[in-house]
C-alpha cells in the first residue's frame, strides 16, 4: 500500500490537477495501491470491465465508462471508450474558449488523467499454434486511442502507461495538492508515443510473418522480414564504448533474459567491451550440454572445456592457455559453487556469467570487489543485427549443430571414436572463433578441452601456424577444426606436421580432392561437415 501526506503548500502555474482519471489496464500491478492515492484526493475514477470490477473488489467507488458516455460498452468489448465523450475529455484545450464552448455544450466532462497499459499483443502472437482470430482479437484498439489522445494534449492531461511510474507520481501529487507538472506530463507524453510506436511495430512485424488470414498463424523464424523495426528502450548508459572517446549506452528488449537484461550479482559497471565479451562467452558455453566452461579474450576463446564438474572444466580451460586468460571473461554453463570459485578466484579475471551461483561461491568471491558476477537466463537468439553505413545487415543466428552421424568422411583412414568426439568438440569452439580459424583440440577422461586457437588470420595457413604457436599443451595426438575449407594442402600440411591426427573441416573447395590427397599421405583422418561457420564480426 502507498501512503502519503498531503503538502498544501502553494502549487506552481504550470501544474494541472487531477480531478477525474480513466483507468483502463490489462496489467493490473499496484493499480488499486495507485487509484487509492487518486481516491485520496478526490478524484473521480472511471473505469472500464475488467479493471472497475478489480477497483469495486477492493472497496473504490468507480463510474463505469458507460457512465460517463451514456452509451454501453458493445460488440464483446470492442467498442467502450471509442466515443467523443471520452476523447473530447481527454483532447480539448483548458485554455481555448471555443474549446470550453463545445464540451460544455455537449456535456463533456474534462479526464484530467488517463491510466492504460495496451493488450499483451506480442505474447498472444508469439503463443505456439496460435489461431489468426486470436492474434486479430489482441489487437487492441481503444487503448492505443486513448494513449496517443492524451499524449498530444499532455499540456493538460497525464497519461500513464507503466505501473513502474505509479509510486513516482503519487509522490508528486502528494507533494502538490494532487497536481503534476508540466514537465512530469511531458516525459510521460514523450513515453507514451514510444509505447505506442513499439505496439504498433509489434503487430506489423507479426502481421507481416502471415502470408494468408485465417487459421492458424505460422510463424516461420527462418524467413527474414520484409521490414525491421528496432524499437528497443534504453537500459543504461555506459562510461564509454570500445575506446574511452567512443561514446555508448546498453539498450533492451525488455525481457529478463540473455546478457543485456542479466542480473549484476556484484563488482564494478560493466564496460562496452566486457557486455560484447560476456556476450560471446554465453554463446560459446551455451553449445555444451555436459558442464563446460569458456575463457574468451577480445571475444575469441582462449580456453573451452567441458568437465565432469565445474571446478574440473574450468582448470582444464585455463590450462589452455593461462597467459592469455588473465584479465578474461569467463563463461559457465552450470551454477557455480565454492570448489569452483575457490580456483577462479586465484586468476585476475574481469567478469564471469552464469546461470547461478551458490550461496557459499559468492562468499568466496566478495573478497574481490572489482569481479563483475552476472546472472543469466538463457535467451533465445533469433536475428543478428549488424549496422553498416547506409544501411543494416541481417541474418538468422548460427544455431547449426553437427552430429557424428552427419558427418562425410573422406579420408582412408576412420577417425577413432575419440578422433570423433574431439572433432565435434573442436568444431563447436572453431564456430565462435574469429575467421580464419583453426582450433586444435583433444579428448580426454572423456571430455574435450582446447590445445590451440588461431583467431582472425587473414590466410588459413596462418590460423594453423599461429594456433600451433599458441599451443601450451603438447599437440602431439590432437585434433583441428577448420571454419572453412583449406583451398590448399598447405594449411593442413602446418596442421599434420603440428601433430594434428584428425581434421574436421566444411570441404567444398575446387581443391578438394589434392586435400583429401594429401591428407591420405599424411595418415590423417579427415571429416567433411558440408556447413560452413565464418564468424566476421
Amino acid at each position: 500500500m502507498i501512503e502519503h501526506d498531503i503538502d498544501s503548500s502553494a502549487v506552481s502555474t504550470d501544474l494541472r490537477q487531477i480531478r477525474r482519471a480513466l483507468l483502463s489496464v490489462t496489467d493490473k500491478t499496484g493499480l488499486v495501491d495507485f487509484a487509492r492515492i487518486l481516491a485520496s484526493f478526490d478524484v473521480d475514477l472511471v473505469s472500464t470491465g475488467g479493471t472497475a470490477r478489480t477497483l469495486r473488489e477492493a472497496g473504490l467507488q468507480v463510474r463505469d465508462i458507460s457512465d460517463l458516455t451514456g452509451f454501453p460498452e458493445m460488440l464483446d468489448g470492442r467498442v467502450k471508450t471509442l466515443h467523443p465523450k471520452v476523447h473530447g475529455g481527454i483532447l480539448h484545450i483548458r485554455d481555448n474558449a471555443e474549446h470550453l464552448t463545445s464540451v460544455a455544450e455537449h456535456h463533456i466532462e474534462p479526464i484530467d488523467m488517463v491510466v492504460v497499459n495496451l493488450y499483451a499483443f506480442e505474447n498472444t502472437a508469439n503463443r505456439p499454434g496460435v489461431a489468426f482470430a486470436d492474434i486479430i482479437e489482441n489487437i487492441d484498439i481503444g487503448g492505443p486511442s486513448m494513449v496517443r489522445s492524451a499524449a498530444k494534449n499532455f499540456a493538460d492531461v497525464a497519461i500513464v502507461t507503466s505501473g513502474t511510474d505509479y509510486a513516482r507520481l503519487a509522490d508528486e501529487m502528494a507533494a502538490n495538492s494532487g497536481s503534476l507538472s508540466h514537465s512530469t506530463r511531458w516525459t510521460l507524453a514523450k513515453k507514451a508515443f514510444a509505447v505506442t510506436a513499439a505496439y504498433d511495430a509489434g503487430i506489423a512485424t507479426a502481421l507481416e510473418s502471415i502470408e494468408t488470414p485465417g487459421g492458424k498463424a505460422a510463424f516461420s523464424q527462418e524467413q527474414l522480414p520484409p521490414t525491421i523495426r528496432v524499437i528497443q528502450p534504453i537500459l543504461k548508459t555506459l562510461r564509454y564504448g570500445e575506446n574511452p572517446h567512443q561514446k555508448a549506452a546498453l539498450y533492451t528488449d525488455g525481457s529478463k533474459n540473455g546478457i543485456a537484461n542479466a542480473r549484476q550479482l556484484q563488482g564494478k559497471e560493466l564496460s562496452y567491451n566486457n557486455i560484447v565479451d560476456l556476450d560471446a562467452c554465453w554463446e560459446l558455453v551455451s553449445e555444451f550440454d555436459e558442464p563446460a566452461v569458456v575463457i574468451i579474450k577480445h571475444t575469441n576463446p582462449c580456453g573451452a572445456s567441458t568437465g565432469a564438474t565445474v571446478v574440473e572444466a574450468y582448470q582444464r580451460a585455463l590450462e589452455s592457455d593461462p597467459v592469455s586468460a588473465f584479465g578474461g571473461v569467463i563463461g559457465i554453463n552450470r551454477e557455480v559453487d565454492a570448489a569452483a570459485a575457490d580456483e577462479i578466484a586465484k586468476l585476475f579475471v574481469e567478469a564471469i556469467v552464469a546461470p547461478s551461483f551458490t550461496a557459499e561461491a559468492l562468499e568466496r568471491f566478495a573478497t574481490k570487489k572489482n569481479l563483475r558476477l552476472i546472472e543469466i537466463l538463457p535467451a533465445e537468439t533469433r536475428r543478428i543485427l549488424k549496422q553498416v553505413s547506409g544501411g543494416l545487415l541481417v541474418q538468422n543466428a548460427d544455431q547449426l549443430r553437427i552430429k557424428a552421424g552427419e558427418l562425410k568422411i573422406v579420408s582412408k583412414r576412420n577417425p577413432t571414436a575419440e578422433e570423433s568426439r574431439a572433432l565435434l568438440f573442436a568444431w563447436r569452439v572453431c564456430k565462435h572463433v574469429k575467421s580464419n580459424a583453426i582450433v586444435y583440440a583433444r579428448f580426454s577422461n572423456g571430455h574435450g578441452q582446447t590445445v590451440g586457437i588461431g583467431a582472425g588470420q587473414m590466410s588459413r595457413v596462418d590460423a594453423a601456424r599461429f594456433g600451433a604457436m599458441k599451443a601450451v599443451l603438447p599437440l602431439n595426438g590432437t585434433v583441428a577444426a577448420s571454419d572453412a575449407f583449406f583451398p590448399f594442402a598447405d594449411g593442413l600440411e602446418v596442421v599434420a606436421k603440428a601433430g594434428a591426427t584428425a581434421v574436421i573441416q566444411p570441404g567444398g573447395s575446387v581443391r578438394d580432392a589434392e586435400v583429401v590427397e594429401a591428407a591420405d599421405r599424411l595418415g590423417i583422418a579427415m571429416a567433411f561437415t558440408g556447413v560452413r561457420h565464418f564468424r566476421h564480426g
